[in-house]
């Protein structure tokens, strides 16, 4: 597991002071998601089968979630490309789970996601 990211830190800081319901559910599962899709650009790279079964039981994880409809969509997404994903897919995974954020959680949100996205060291598959 890769370090925690300035992007998956400050979700964290959103959920704490997030009242609870959808919007505190939706930041935990952008975490979950971002935490497994950040993971993908780790050197050396996780066996496959490893992606899959972290897919598998984030998909388990996030049905168990009270989620706003488009951010739901939008994980889902994420998380049925995640098994044939490499470490070269995981900016477009993070582009489209700002997107999802945007779109469910709020603006804020979904800079935050690209934030992280635009803030990873030079020559790492995440930078766009």
């Amino acid at each position: 597991m890769t370090p925690e990211s300035a992007a998956a830190r400050t979700l964290v800081d959103l959920m704490a002071e997030a009242p609870r319901g959808p919007k505190q559910d939706g930041l935990f599962a952008l975490w979950l998601t971002l935490r497994v899709v950040e993971d993908l650009a780790v050197d050396p790279p996780h066996p496959d089968r490893a992606v899959r079964r972290r897919a598998t039981l984030l998909a388990r994880r996030l049905d168990s979630l009270t989620l706003p409809t488009s951010l739901r969509r939008g994980l889902h997404g994420v998380v049925a490309a995640l098994p044939d994903a490499g470490s070269q897919d995981a900016a477009t995974l993070l582009a489209l789970l700002a997107t999802s954020a945007r779109e469910g959680l709020g603006p804020e949100v979904g800079e935050t996601v690209l934030r992280g996205l635009r803030s990873a060291p030079p020559g790492t598959t995440l930078a766009p």
